[in-house]
């Protein structure tokens, strides 16, 4: 078999030898070609094994397209930019199939936002039952800021304290809340 330096062939040559199924200008165009379209699958989430498979599937729809005569060249580099063109919308179509997909069925996904809603009412007991152990201040300081939506002014002034006081003492009470969710956990 014949080695042939593929670089130095012209488009024609390379389009008249795939058409006549030349297999040294078919195995020198493929490994010519290959290095882009594993880069482009791999750099992309795919695997080795799947940059083979998507590459072989644009060779072939090229070299289809060549004996049909559905291509032709309009510069030196028009069947490499070709190739690649096909390679990569072939995986682009890939990733969108639902086989790649991470989807999940929609009776899962009710399934999976009761239990979502189940944990939420549980780490709510919790908040609850902690908050119940919460001096008089920190109740009433982080009632009046989560629940009623008062400022930290407002809240100063109600405690006769200052605006910084006020902030301190709610980060305070808030500390305390989770040291209490952390020791029931």
């Amino acid at each position: 078999m014949q080695q042939y330096t593929f670089r130095k062939l012209t488009q024609i040559e390379i389009l008249e030898g795939i058409k006549n199924n030349d297999s040294d200008i078919l195995q020198g165009f493929y490994q010519d070609q290959y290095p882009k379209v594993e880069k482009y699958v791999l750099s992309n989430n795919g695997t080795h094994q799947e940059a083979k498979d998507i590459f072989q599937e644009a060779l072939v729809a090229v070299w289809k397209n060549i004996k049909n005569d559905r291509f032709t060249t309009e510069n030196g580099t028009a069947l490499n930019g070709y190739l690649y063109q096909i390679a990569k919308n072939k995986w682009l179509d890939h990733l969108r199939s639902p086989k790649y997909k991470k989807t999940v069925p929609l009776e899962n996904f009710y399934e999976m936002e009761e239990e979502v809603n189940d944990e939420k009412e549980i780490h709510l007991k919790k908040i609850e039952d902690s908050f119940k152990y919460l001096g008089k201040n920190c109740k009433e300081l982080l009632t009046r800021f989560y629940y009623k939506k008062e400022s930290m002014s407002m809240i100063a002034k109600a405690f006769d304290w200052t605006e910084a006081t006020a902030r301190n003492n709610k980060y305070r009470c808030i500390q305390r809340l989770k040291e209490m969710l952390i020791t029931k956990e």
